[in-house]
């Protein structure tokens, strides 16, 4: 759900973070990257997204102009999502997030049959 006093704010760091203000929004841009998705492919490869939250999401990032939504005529309907040139700006932020994470995480990762 977006908040729209941060949206509307003077201040555009603040108006970027309500754009982008949650842990999906990132995440969903990370995995569609510079391809095209379909919707079911989107909801196997996000961890821990329920398909009612992925459709809210799916929905505000194109309501804000990061993601471009294809629907196709037929049966049984398609619909496929890639990024915006708007959306595709904001990859390198991403990478840039995630080698500072990188850099200073100091929390070792589980081994795999820690999920299970």
């Amino acid at each position: 759900m977006r908040d729209d006093r941060f949206c509307n704010s003077n201040c555009p760091f603040t108006r970027a973070i309500g754009t982008i203000s949650n842990k999906w929004k990132p995440m969903i841009i990370n995995v569609i990257g510079t391809r095209t998705i379909r919707f079911g492919q989107l909801d196997a490869i996000v961890p821990y997204i329920s398909r009612k939250v992925l459709t809210e999401q799916l929905k505000e990032l194109e309501e804000d102009g990061l993601l471009e939504r294809v629907a196709y005529k037929e049966t049984p309907p398609r619909v496929e999502y890639k990024l915006s040139e708007k959306g595709l700006a904001f990859l390198p932020i991403l990478e840039s997030i995630k080698e500072w994470n990188s850099k200073y995480e100091v929390v070792t990762m589980p081994k795999e049959a820690d999920y299970k």
